[in-house]
Order: C-alpha cells, then structure tokens, then sequence
C-alpha cells in the first residue's frame, strides 16, 4: 500500500520522534483487516521509533489505537485511514509525541479546561475533503488534554451506526448517540462547541494582554500574508491574528491561474505561504477570531477570547465564507440533509433526489458532479438566467437527471428536524409557492465577506464589503484593507496578494508622512 517513495517522505517526517509510539491494532475478521495491517506495518517501518503491535481484543471492524511509552494517547481509528484521511494518521503519530504544528498556550490552555471526560466519535467518508482538519483538531486535543478520547470512524465500516444515529453528512461529531456537529469548522468554533457542550473549568474569558505592535494584520490568507511580509520588511512589528493560517487556500484545490506556477493546490500553496512568512519576526495568534476595534489613534484590538493588543495600524484582510440561505429548515438541518460540500456529502444521497441553490459556477459543477451519484438533480436559480460559464451550462443541460428552475427564491427548507423532505421555493413570475420534494440541499450561492466585525466602525457596501480608496484605506484612518473581503473587483489569489503588498506599502508611507 505504501510504496517506497511514500516510506522514505516518512522516513524524513518522523526523524524528529523522541518517544515510542505503538500502534495497536485489534484483531478482526472484517474484509478489510488485512488492509489495515500492511499498512501499519508498513509505517512502522519507516522509523525505529514506531512499533507495530497486535492485541488479543476483538473488534468487528478493522480498528486502532496510538500509544506513547505505552500508555494510550486517546486516539484511536476506527477503518482504514486511507484516502484524505492518510494526513490525519501521520500527523497523529506526531501529535502523540508531542511534534507537529501545535497551538499556543492560550489555545492549549482552553482545551486543557475542558471539563472531563470527554469522549467522541467522528463519522468520515474517506472522499470527504473537510473530515481530515475535524479529525486533525480533535487528535491534536486528545494529546493535550488528560482525559480526552477521540474516535475516527469510516462510516463504510458502520453502515448500521451511520442509519441508526440518522447521519446523512460528514463529518459528523458524536457524544453519547448525540449530533455535536456535523460539516466543515476550524478548530477555534470547534473548540468553542465542545466548551459549550462539555463545560469548562476556566471561570472567565482570558484577559491577556498580547502586546503592542506597529501593523496588525487580521487574516491569515494570500492578503495577510503579504501584508505581513511586506510589512515586517520595513522594520514594523507585525502580528498577524488568523482564524486558521491560509484562509480559502485550504479549501482551494488545483490552482491554475498563479502566474509563473503553472499549478499548485490551495493547502501547499497555504503551507509555502506560512514557511515564508515564519522567515521574518512576525508574530502569529491563530485560531482566533477579532471581536472589535477601537477608534483611537492607537487601536486597541478586542478578541473574543478576551485577549487584547495594541496597534498602530491595522490591515484587514478577513477575506469571505461560503454564504447561507438564511431561510426556515436550514440551519437546523445542517448536516441532516443540507450540506455545502458535494465532494464531501454526495455519496450519502447515492440513488436519491437531490437539490442545488445556485447558478454559478460553484453550483453548476455541484450538479453535475452530483448527477453521478443521485437519481435526480434539480438547480434551483434566483435569476433568469445561469451565471457560470457557458461550457458548464451546456454540460448540465445535457445530463438526463438534471432540471433547472430559473426565477426561484428560495423559502424554506422542509423537514422533521431528523431529516430533511422538501424545499420550498417562490416563483418571480407569479409569486406561486411551490415545493420540491428532495432527500438533500446543496447550498452554492457565493460568498459572504468577513466584515461584521467592522460594522460601524468602517464604512461597509450593503454586500458587506469594506470600502477602500485605490490604496486601501478605509473611512476610518489607521484602518487598511485588502484582499476579497473589500470592494477590489476580482477576488482571486494573485490579486489578493498583490492588494496585501500594496496596501502595506501605502500604510508605511503614510506612516512616514505622519511622523514628518
């Protein structure tokens, strides 16, 4: 299974190991146990410091847990991490002795407060392009907090637990028989979850002061990180405050259009961005998320963990998210029948009817990769007319198992709250309700700009976009923004990166024409 190319990269990745991690695997008679085995053995060999072991134990599934100097980590795999989930079991073996990318204390603390014991299962698909950052995030907590024990389940291996607790998206987080939450989320609205769901013993928000700086970059994405550079190249203390470094470049795939790269993928391209920024002293708080700004001539930075810091200049380069209906049904069937991700949660409606909102280019391709899967296909567009490209309409329009309904405003998504029946939609010829019976909701309409923290404090377009002049200031002075959360025509990453550079360089130069 892992050739030997793949077990020299490994070689490389785990010389740093200190500790002996075991794999432990239990015995099964599952069609897939032979699998999981020569794979195991096979990423043992590629270091001393990893032993394979067999237990006695009997599972009815292939299944695994990971020790350090014997003693168990809390993480354990429940099927053949292979796929997409292949990352999350390397990275785990480097959480488990204490390596890999780690959050700082702040955020370390905050697990660590998690009120015990906490106990979990997380449903994948191994096609799911979002599973591996939730098991990732919940593997790394395992390995923090004391009494932390996190499950990962390929749902092929439980078919009978996937219909019994009523899954129908992935990944699906479970305490107890309970949905905690199901789809895509970074680790700072995961972790706040589990605070909510599990308590902790922390008695306030933290009230840190995190320092003073001349630039404060909020955004961690092409934007930022330019930003960033570009201002720790003049000799700016910088910070960057990031809800997770890289921003849409983690759920980007092949990108095509970076000029003198002919092609690249969003999460190499995030890890590049985050080498060369970690090549200046700019100082990184991720997996955090900015609660407001002050007005003053030195602005005072509020987070919603509590902490504060200081800036003389602010640049903001909060880029945008995937947008919701905003409609009755939706938020309460997220994940139990309305989904984002086609790649992701399509296999779920195998055989069964589905429906697209949205005429994009993001929607039509959702169709039609759905179309291969699902019995019926029907996009719902607000519009007269399909906004994506030409060639995607045209390609759509000659599948058998697709509708389109143009001149359709959505209502309501219908269901028991278990799952989702219908969805109900408003004709803008007639104003007739209608209603579309449906086993899935694919939501593709666009994106939303990071800007709310903002309102009131900048001049924002009723899209939400920020406001900027041709250098990126906004309405209020010390307060710069760039990148796809402004009014900058073309949201792509080569202009984003430029718009950061940019932006940067007009706030040192106004800098420098305020102290003269």
């Amino acid at each position: 299974m892992l050739d030997h190319d793949m077990i020299e990269q490994l070689r490389g990745v785990y010389a740093q190991l200190d500790s002996k991690i075991s794999l432990r695997v239990r015995k099964s008679s599952h069609e897939a146990q032979a699998e999981l085995v020569e794979m195991l053995r096979a990423l043992a060999s590629s270091s001393e410091k990893i032993e394979f072991q067999e237990l006695d134990e009997i599972s009815d599934a292939p299944m695994f847990t990971i020790a350090r100097n014997d003693r168990e980590t809390g993480i354990a795999f429940r099927g053949v991490p292979g796929g997409h989930e292949f990352t999350s079991l390397v990275l785990s073996i480097l959480y488990a002795d204490g390596k890999g990318k780690r959050p700082d204390e702040g955020i370390q603390n905050r697990i660590r407060n998690l009120k015990s014991p906490v106990r979990l299962s997380t449903y994948i698909s191994l096609s799911c392009e979002n599973c591996p950052e939730v098991i990732q995030a919940l593997n790394l907590m395992a390995t923090i907090h004391p009494d932390f024990r996190h499950e990962m389940v390929d749902g092929a291996v439980a078919p009978g637990e996937i219909e019994k607790l009523g899954i129908q998206g992935v990944p699906a987080v479970i305490k107890d028989g309970k949905l905690v939450h199901s789809g895509k989320i970074q680790l700072i609205d995961l972790l706040a979850k589990l605070e909510s769901e599990f308590g902790t013993t922390q008695t306030g928000p933290t009230e840190e002061h995190l320092g003073h700086f001349d630039v404060v970059v909020i955004g961690g994405g092409p934007a930022g990180a330019s930003a960033a550079i570009y201002s720790a190249r003049k000799g700016l203390t910088t910070a960057i405050i990031a809800e997770r470094f890289g921003g849409q470049l983690q759920e980007t795939k092949g990108i095509e259009n970076m000029i003198s790269i002919p092609y690249t993928e969003g999460v190499k391209l995030a890890a590049e961005l985050s080498q060369h920024v970690s090549k200046y002293p700019v100082k990184l708080f991720e997996h955090r998320r900015v609660k407001s700004i002050s007005q003053n001539a030195i602005k005072r930075i509020q987070l919603e963990s509590g902490e504060t810091m200081d800036a003389g200049t602010v640049i903001v380069a909060t880029g945008a998210k995937w947008r919701e209906l905003g409609i009755p049904g939706e938020k309460e069937h997220i994940g139990l029948g309305v989904a984002f991700c086609a790649h992701c949660d399509g296999p779920f409606y195998k055989d069964r009817r589905v429906v697209v909102v949205g005429g994009g280019n993001s929607g039509v391709e959702a169709a039609i990769d759905l179309s291969s899967i699902a019995s019926e296909v029907t996009l719902i567009e607000y519009n007269d007319h399909l906004k994506a490209d030409g060639v995607l309409v045209e390609k759509l329009k000659a599948l058998s198992n697709a509708k389109i309904i143009l001149n359709a405003k959505t209502t309501r998504v219908v269901g028991d709250g278990k799952k989702v029946s219908g969805i109900e939609y408003q004709s803008r010829l007639n104003d007739e309700i209608h209603q579309i019976e449906t086993d899935g909701v694919f939501v593709q309409i666009g994106l939303l700009p990071n800007s709310q923290f903002l309102k009131g404090i900048v001049d924002l377009t009723p899209y939400g976009e920020i406001k900027v002049d041709h250098k990126g200031r906004t309405s209020l002075p010390g307060i710069y923004a760039a990148g796809d959360v402004t009014t900058v025509p073309f949201k792509q990453i080569v202009v984003a990166m430029g718009d950061g550079a940019k932006v940067a360089l007009a706030a040192f130069e106004d800098r420098l024409h305020a102290v003269s």
